[in-house]
């Protein structure tokens, strides 16, 4: 998976944001725990990075409108 930047976040639609978030949420959620049983992630750095995705695709979407409604 490719790191989103804010401008290709507000180029998607509803149901692939969504989609793209259910799938990003899922991946944090195996690495993290991974890292809560003792092994250690193949890139540790990578659940920093999905954290500042999923803020920034919420800061978005709280910002509201900025999504296209299809």
């Amino acid at each position: 998976m490719v790191i989103l930047r804010s401008k290709d976040i507000r180029k998607l639609t509803e149901k692939e944001f969504s989609g793209k978030m259910v799938e990003i949420r899922k991946e944090l959620l195996k690495l993290s725990a991974q890292k809560s049983v003792g092994s250690v992630p193949e890139n540790p750095g990578r659940i920093r990075a999905l954290k500042r995705i999923v803020a920034r695709m919420l800061t978005i979407k709280k910002q509201g409108g900025n999504t296209k409604k299809q």
